[in-house]
């Protein structure tokens, strides 16, 4: 007769947070120059306020795809964006995504003309999917990325 595993209440924890994260469809948006970060569902497109699925994400590993964009304005006042999406190998906490997010962020900043560059900005997801550039573009319209002034 096999014997049952002792119960694991840390294991159990992070089960439980990857199944509230997933459900609310979390991802954590960043835009600059305005240093805005919120938490929003991205099925729904609103923010996320509950403390639960904050500490989830933020305290809990996670397998993690992340979504990097340098918005544009041309000067006849048309709408670009140039992206890189970045799924890091591994589960990470949030706070140690800073070393990935920063590398690969600089490198796309400085390939956009600086006359053009209105924003940049990141959506982090906590689970291994892929985002278009229409679901992106939402995200940031409704984070109000494209009504900041331009950057420096």
């Amino acid at each position: 007769m096999s014997k049952r595993k002792p119960h694991n209440m840390r294991a159990r924890l992070e089960r439980t947070s990857r199944a509230l994260v997933s459900a609310n469809h979390a991802a954590v948006v960043n835009i600059d120059p305005s240093g805005q970060q919120v938490l929003i569902n991205r099925s729904n497109l609103k923010q996320i306020c509950i403390r639960q699925i904050v500490d989830a994400v933020c305290d809990i590993p996670h397998s993690w795809t992340i979504y990097l964009s340098v918005l544009c304005r041309n000067e006849f006042g048309e709408r670009y964006h140039k992206s890189i999406e970045v799924v890091p190998q591994g589960s990470y906490r949030a706070e140690h995504l800073t070393d990935v997010i920063e590398a690969t962020y600089t490198d796309l900043r400085s390939t956009a003309n600086p006359n053009h560059l209105v924003a940049s900005g990141w959506i982090a997801i906590p689970t291994d999917t892929t985002l278009d550039e229409a679901e992106a573009a939402k995200i940031f319209a409704m984070v109000g990325a494209w009504n900041q002034q331009k950057a420096a």
